[in-house]
């Protein structure tokens, strides 16, 4: 079991902070980001299947 003595003993995690955190922060910023980037692909692929559904009206 691991204790801490205080904040920055938590935060230096035993000198791995860096990677620990950063790892963390990593994991985050995907998670918080890959809702965003399926929403515009969503957003696009639709603005297109709209473009290819009126080209194909035009031409029947």
């Amino acid at each position: 079991m691991i204790y801490w003595n205080s904040l920055s003993d938590f935060l230096a995690m035993g000198g791995y902070g860096f990677y620990v955190w950063g790892s963390f922060g990593v994991t985050v910023l995907i998670m918080a980001g890959e809702p965003a980037w399926a929403l515009a692909q969503r957003k696009k692929s639709l603005k297109l299947l709209g473009r290819q559904l009126r080209a194909e009206a035009r031409g029947q």
